[in-house]
């Protein structure tokens, strides 16, 4: 294979922003520049689109915001001239041609399927789950729907918007107390609360429908938090070695993950073997497959004490930080971090050239 670009896009205009320029750090420092040459493209909270040359970005910057750009912020764009993917200078008007695309973008308008539309419109491979598998992964709703579809095991919950009241005896009256309330459409437990209590409910519901206008009420589920990253073509999906999360705050909530050094401790591999690691991974492979994920997910599970698994959620661009899950449930597995990355930009180009086999016109 000769040595292709790949473009690292992250940051956006996301909750999880700053998570995703730590992921983003880490898989350019872990690409193997035998093969790929990256090219640092990192959105801004408000939307635009900058090229950098170098990973200072990382290093000097936890964000990036319009106000606030290193002098070396390009402003590019992505676009399609002559149906070849170039990124193109607004300030030197130059055009570099692109092979593959990485997005990084955790949360909304990265992890939704919002920018995997817009690869596929300027026609460029990209690692990771297409647009209807990132949308409907993100929507916690929509998942909630297809699992029980197809009969996959997951907590029982009620959905809740700014334009129905409900009470919060009518939700422990269905869903037990305590219960968890979520955004429908947000990652890393932004806006996820453990409600206990009457006057819980009101403060923490509207401080959940801040990031969505859809909220789950969730059944809570008292068992071990355990992880499996997926990866492959949706056909053929392979699991890794399970994960588990023991958090030392009452639940696995955004400062646990990423504020607290201290906030969970982590069990890789986690003490699931025989019978019950062969039925998860089962049960993980069915779940990527029935989202229509494809390139990369993890999928996080509750175990009960008498063995039962519970699908929490999946997370279709998992994060790549020092101490994500996802990396390090494969290298657990025999698949070390470079090696991981190269495979999956391997499979964004199998993905990519399988659909360009489909006909896009009746007539031709």
């Amino acid at each position: 294979m000769n040595k292709k670009t790949v473009a690292l896009i992250f940051g956006g205009k996301s909750a999880e922003h700053e998570v995703s320029l730590r992921s983003a750090r880490n898989i350019a420092d872990a690409l193997d520049k035998d093969k790929f040459t990256p090219m640092l493209v990192g959105i801004s909270k408000e939307g635009s689109w900058y090229r950098f040359p170098d990973t200072k970005i990382f290093t000097e910057n936890t964000k990036i915001v319009d106000s606030e750009l290193p002098a070396n912020a390009e402003p590019v764009a992505l676009v399609s001239l002559k149906g070849k993917p170039v990124l193109y200078s607004l300030k030197s008007h130059s055009e570099t041609n692109i092979d593959i695309a990485f997005p990084i973008m955790h949360g909304t308008m990265g992890e939704d399927g919002t920018i995997q539309g817009l690869f596929k419109m300027v026609q460029v491979p990209f690692v990771g789950c297409g647009v209807w598998g990132s949308a409907a992964g993100m929507d916690k709703e929509v998942m909630k729907r297809l699992l029980q579809e197809a009969q996959i095991p997951n907590a029982k919950y009620l959905l809740l918007t700014p334009f129905k009241n409900i009470t919060y005896d009518e939700v422990a009256s269905k869903l037990g107390s305590p219960f968890f309330i979520k955004p429908a459409n947000a990652g890393s437990s932004v806006g996820v609360h453990k409600i206990k209590s009457e006057a819980d409910f009101a403060v923490k519901l509207k401080d959940a429908f801040q990031f969505d206008t859809k909220v789950l009420a969730e059944e809570f589920i008292q068992g071990r938090e355990v992880e499996i990253s997926v990866m492959g073509h949706n056909h053929s999906p392979e699991a890794s070695l399970p994960g588990e999360i023991i958090p030392q705050h009452e639940f696995y909530s955004y400062e646990a993950k990423y504020l607290d050094d201290n906030g969970a401790l982590l069990k890789i591999p986690a003490e699931i073997t025989g019978e019950s690691l062969q039925k998860m991974q089962s049960l993980a492979k069915k779940t990527y497959q029935v989202m229509g994920c494809d390139g990369l997910t993890r999928v996080d599970f509750f175990l009960r004490p008498n063995g039962e698994f519970y699908i929490n959620e999946i997370n279709t661009i998992p994060g790549f930080t020092k101490i994500s899950m996802y990396p390090k449930m494969w290298e657990a597995t025999g698949l070390s971090y470079k090696d991981l990355i190269t495979r999956l930009i391997i499979l964004g180009f199998e993905k990519y050239e399988a659909e360009q086999k489909l006909k896009t016109s009746y007539l031709d």
